[in-house]
């Protein structure tokens, strides 16, 4: 803040460098106000997140549903309608079983002159139905046999394999739970609350049980994965925190979950897409370096130091995010007219990623060099210059530091056509973790947090290969339970399975 009058200077020169001094602070001192205005009334991204988008337009939806459906009291506006839903309604899946339902008259008998109708053709429509979840009970019986004549001799059939011997719940059910809470993100309290609806009464610690050893159980398939994804020559990283309960202290502390992924879809890459999350009590350097062991090649990351540990032996190259150091700009408002030119200058970039996305790795390279190399190279000086004339301790100053000193990182995306401009396919992966940690605020244990790691690192790799995780997870337990073989796990990575078209457009 201004110094007291008491304390201005009487020489002219020292007078100006004081007040120059104070009007930069003053500057400091506005900028962190707008951030936290920026934080309390403003929008969290810097876009509207789509889900709450979508919530919005629901709303809209509805209304206008309601309005179609006065409209269509009348004959003549109701044919209209109806004939345009027909048109962009689309198909239904074919793979949903269909019951079939004849809609047929009363009599073939003419109804002019009593004769013979005779069938010319059909009519065929198709409504999609639900048929509401239901419990049912799988009674297995095992029947004894003994020899009249030999009194030792008793023969059975085996008992079939179980995850939870002696207890009740099928693979198939165990799966469900561990989708409801993981993919749907519904606590077990909710899910006890819905098998309660339907007479079935299971305490919230039985579900937990069932989720302790299905992750126990899922743990090297969850291994395998990562080690997978380790082969690749690029990898996205991520860490966000995951808030455990902590007993001794009564309350939470804060650990965090690892995100690495992988995804060649944006330049025709052939590895299928996957991402491994690990759970760790701190989000210490060394936490990355063991989970990252044995990795060599470019991984793209946000700007948290401790990444740059990794990169010390030359084995792994960090590129870094262009989307976070564009955060930085923008959370100055367009009262800045530096960051607003800053803001224009990545954008241009951004412009020419947009045009070469799916592109082989070598043209988007070649792109890169004729069209994005020219901008970067005018926007490093362009921002040096800048940082000299505004106040060091000013927020604009630390966003161009930010971005200078990552440059290097920042650069890398325009020799490598497999690296992107930023990390986004990472921060996609973290969003489910984000939602669940709303829901269930917390994990019971730093071992909750690992089979928070280990459910939800093959679910959203499901997701992302277009595999419907229940039928995954459910045939994954029972050949586990069966006995499949350690040395064959990759036929139990969710890449093996059958890829559904439907969920393949979701993902």
């Amino acid at each position: 803040m201004a110094k007291p009058a008491s304390r201005l200077s009487d020489d002219p020169e020292t007078l100006k460098a004081q007040l120059v001094e104070a009007q930069a602070e003053n500057e400091r001192l506005r900028q962190i106000i707008l951030a936290m205005q920026r934080h309390r009334f403003g929008r969290r991204a810097e876009s509207l997140p789509e889900d709450q988008l979508l919530l919005g337009l629901e709303e809209a939806e509805q209304v206008e549903a309601a309005g179609f459906a006065a409209e269509e009291a009348e004959p003549a506006k109701k044919a209209v309608r109806v004939g345009k839903r027909r048109t962009n309604r689309g198909a239904l899946p074919a793979h949903l079983p269909r019951v079939e339902t004849l809609v047929d008259i009363d009599s073939t008998a003419c109804p002019c002159c009593s004769g013979a109708l005779h069938r010319i053709g059909e009519d065929v429509s198709e409504r999609l139905d639900v048929v509401p979840a239901q419990f049912r009970v799988l009674v297995i019986r095992r029947p004894r046999y003994a020899c009249r004549a030999c009194e030792d001799a008793f023969v059975q059939a085996p008992a079939p394999a179980r995850l939870i011997e002696g207890g009740l719940p099928t693979d198939a059910l165990v799966a469900q739970v561990l989708v409801s809470k993981y993919a749907d993100h519904l606590p077990l309290y909710r899910q006890t609350q819905i098998f309660a609806r339907q007479g079935v009464v299971l305490d919230r610690s039985t579900l937990a049980d069932w989720v302790g050893r299905a992750a126990f159980l899922l743990r090297p398939v969850h291994e395998r994965l990562l080690e997978t994804l380790k082969r690749s020559g690029k990898l996205f990283a991520d860490e966000t925190t995951a808030p455990v309960l902590d007993p001794g202290r009564g309350r939470t502390k804060t650990g965090q979950l690892w995100a690495y992924a992988r995804d060649d879809r944006p330049w025709g890459g052939s590895d299928p897409p996957g991402v491994a999350y690990v759970y760790a009590p701190d989000r210490t350097a060394s936490r990355p370096i063991a989970h990252l062991a044995g990795f060599e090649g470019v991984l793209q990351v946000d700007g948290y130091a401790a990444y740059e540990v990794l990169a010390k032996d030359g084995a792994i190259r960090l590129a870094y995010c262009w989307s976070h150091a564009r955060r930085l700009f923008y959370e100055l408002g367009p009262a800045s007219l530096i960051a607003t030119e800053a803001l224009a200058r990545i954008a241009a970039l951004y412009r020419i990623e947009a045009e070469i996305r799916a592109r082989p790795a070598d043209e988007r390279r070649a792109v890169r060099q004729e069209r994005s190399r020219p901008v970067i190279e005018a926007l490093e000086p362009w921002l040096r210059e800048k940082l000299g004339l505004v106040s060091r301790k000013s927020k604009l100053a630390d966003a161009i530091r930010y971005a200078l000193s990552r440059w290097a990182g920042l650069s890398l995306f325009l020799d490598d056509g497999r690296v992107e401009i930023d990390s986004n396919i990472v921060e996609r992966a973290i969003r489910p973790l984000a939602l669940n940690r709303k829901n269930a605020l917390f994990a019971g244990s730093d071992g909750g947090g690992q089979h928070w790691a280990v459910i939800a690192s093959l679910i959203e790799t499901c997701k992302l290969v277009g595999v419907e995780p229940h039928a995954y997870l459910a045939d994954v337990i029972t050949r586990i339970v069966e006995g499949h073989p350690q040395r064959r796990l990759d036929d139990l990575l969710p890449w093996a399975y059958p890829v559904m078209p439907a969920l393949r457009a979701v993902a």
